[in-house]
């Protein structure tokens, strides 16, 4: 499993205020975290993904397959990249799967951004074949590892190549990644976040019992003006709210953060 945050806001924040310096930052959850259903530790590597506008609507990616704990270079850069859409991960490998940057989130291509914290279930022996097989060229040819996440990335970013909006994308690939595990026995955690750096979208599923954990504040004490979504809460303000399970959050600059149900 993984850990996860993101942010979007009018203003713009530090990576370090959302990867290192809250109370229960991500930095805390690589090594403490509260609410994992399977593994202890998320020590398989890191990545932030942000956007700077100046430069172009690509964003910039850092990854890393050391824990964030152990990486001193990106402490010291964090706390001076600012950013209004940042999207940052730390991983625990799913077992079967290697620990390396290949598997790392966030994953990245063109000017979009996608996180996945869960797992398929024996992803190598079956789900990976159907689910590869039914790409682009284009995505196929992108691939770098094995990992069942950066294969549901490139479902997803065939979903938005077709025409799909961020959500539609979503909700779209948990719906086909779902047929496949269905029809092979086999049981999918599907906590998804995609950005193109003006929006954001996030699905909280899973294909049998509870999904992963999601949460969401808006406009809070730490994040002013901002739209924070997080696998666990990184403070103790009133203000986080649960995402319940089986449903779709949207999060854009005028509407702030939106709820539906996924569609079945």
């Amino acid at each position: 499993m993984c850990r996860l945050v993101a942010y979007l806001g009018g203003p713009e924040t530090t990576l370090s205020s959302l990867v290192l310096e809250p109370e229960h930052s991500l930095l805390v959850q690589s090594y403490a975290p509260e609410e994992m259903m399977s593994g202890v530790v998320n020590a398989d590597g890191f990545g932030v993904g942000w956007y700077a506008p100046w430069s172009g609507v690509e964003p910039a990616v850092y990854r890393s397959d050391s824990p964030l704990w152990a990486d001193r270079s990106f402490a010291g850069m964090a706390a001076k990249i600012r950013s209004s859409s940042v999207f940052a991960a730390v991983r625990s490998a799913t077992p079967g799967l290697p620990a390396e940057e290949s598997g790392v989130p966030p994953f990245a291509s063109g000017r979009l951004t996608f996180m996945h914290n869960g797992a398929i279930e024996g992803f190598r022996h079956g789900p990976m074949r159907t689910l590869r097989d039914s790409l682009s060229e284009e995505s196929y040819s992108a691939l770098l590892g094995v990992t069942d996440s950066e294969t549901v990335f490139a479902v997803a970013a065939d979903r938005l190549r077709e025409g799909a909006g961020l959500g539609e994308a979503l909700e779209e690939t948990v719906r086909r990644v779902s047929a496949v595990c269905a029809g092979l026995g086999r049981r999918a955690t599907l906590n998804l976040a995609f950005t193109d750096g003006r929006g954001m979208a996030f699905v909280r599923h899973s294909t049998e019992g509870p999904g992963n954990s999601l949460y969401v504040l808006e406009d809070g004490d730490r994040f002013p003006g901002g739209v924070v979504v997080a696998s666990e809460r990184l403070d103790t303000d009133a203000g986080w709210r649960e995402v319940p399970d089986r449903h779709l959050l949207a999060v854009d600059g005028e509407r702030g953060a939106t709820l539906r149900r996924l569609l079945s």
